[in-house]
């Protein structure tokens, strides 16, 4: 799988961008603040609906303009597929898959799988349980159309059900209809949780030779899935703390509470390890996503690097840039000097300077 081409109009900074690139290694590269990362953004986006930013649709198109046009041509086995997306500040955005409008944004996932990996990721071992749920959340998006509805139909029936328990200190009758939202609530996230579950197993499959690698055999990882309650124990977990949240109006049991514990040598480097163990840690998780798509959909993702390399050390540096020789990546950066100082092959170069790209 690889990304053709990528034309831009009023994305951001840009004007008009009429991007080729190639198969293998491109680098942007230029002073910061000239509009490299809007280039994978703009990618990401195209793929995923979703900025990773968290940016809304008014304010990625440029300053005075009321539109935004992203057209992304990608290869997957061997076919063509041209994605476009339109961004319009006072309307929904409007997407087309070869020429034909969907009605639903989420039927865009999949058909490019990405991988973005930029230097906040690189907290996510550290951070809340929020950023370490987001990324369990965005692969499985990629990697399964059930799993994104289940997840969309879940946070819809939550918020509905958070509606409620607000309402019903005014208007107490309203609590007859709380079984119909629970009973969709654990519909939905008996699902979730089984889905990560297995996702989280599946990638301590991959995740343990990576981080030996990284750490030349030293260390051994181990992702623990830590569910706010079982799928088992949904349904008695949510009726035993009806009053509960009924007081904190908010629903404080299921999925949407869920984290991740990170182990190495069996200790949890949320509370116990170093930066240089949780960035480590935090690399292997991001190579490992790497390895499940390919092993998932039967081809590579595409990799976004957004200023990463500067953030790690030359070990670190060496052990991701063997990793992905084979898949096509484009990688933001201020300079060539790492690319050249390790003597990686690079495919395309583009210098990016205040919004224009050569």
């Amino acid at each position: 799988m690889y990304i053709e081409s990528l034309q831009l109009k009023n994305f951001r900074n840009y004007q008009s961008l009429d991007l080729h690139l190639d198969q293998g290694t491109n680098i942007l590269y230029g002073d910061n603040a000239q509009g490299k990362t809007n280039i994978l953004e703009a990618v990401y986006l195209c793929g995923t609906t979703k900025s990773h930013k968290g940016s809304k649709d008014k304010d990625i198109i440029r300053f005075q303009e009321e539109e935004s046009h992203i057209c992304m041509k990608v290869v997957k086995n061997d076919i063509l597929c041209k994605l476009d997306m339109h961004l319009r500040k006072n309307k929904s955005k409007g997407v087309a898959i070869n020429g034909i409008p969907i009605h639903r944004t989420r039927e865009l996932f999949g058909v490019v799988n990405l991988v973005f990996f930029s230097p906040e990721d690189l907290n996510l071992i550290k951070e809340g349980p929020s950023g370490r749920r987001k990324f369990l959340d965005l692969e499985l998006c990629q990697l399964d159309k059930i799993y994104l509805s289940d997840l969309v139909n879940y946070n819809k029936i939550l918020n509905q059900r958070n509606k409620l328990l607000k309402d019903i200190a005014f208007r107490p009758k309203l609590a007859d209809t709380m079984e119909a939202w629970d009973y969709q609530l654990l519909q939905y996230g008996r699902r979730i949780i089984s889905k990560r579950r297995e996702f989280i197993a599946q990638l301590n499959e991959i995740i343990k030779d990576i981080h030996a690698g990284l750490t030349g055999g030293r260390e051994s990882l181990e992702l623990i899935y830590e569910p706010s309650v079982w799928e088992n124990e949904f349904e008695n977990a949510l009726s035993a703390n009806r009053d509960r949240d009924l007081k904190m109006k908010t629903t404080g049991t299921g999925p949407h509470r869920d984290d991740l514990c990170v182990k190495v040598n069996e200790f949890d480097i949320r509370k116990f390890g170093s930066q240089g163990q949780q960035r480590t840690a935090a690399l292997s998780l991001k190579l490992s996503e790497i390895y499940l798509v390919k092993k998932v959909i039967h081809d590579t993702p595409v990799l976004l690097l957004d200023d990463v390399l500067s953030e790690l050390d030359d070990s670190r540096q060496n052990y991701l840039l063997k990793s992905i020789r084979h898949i096509q990546t484009l990688i933001t950066c201020t300079g060539l000097t790492d690319f050249v100082n390790h003597r990686f092959p690079i495919n395309k170069v583009f210098q990016v300077v205040s919004g224009s790209v050569r």
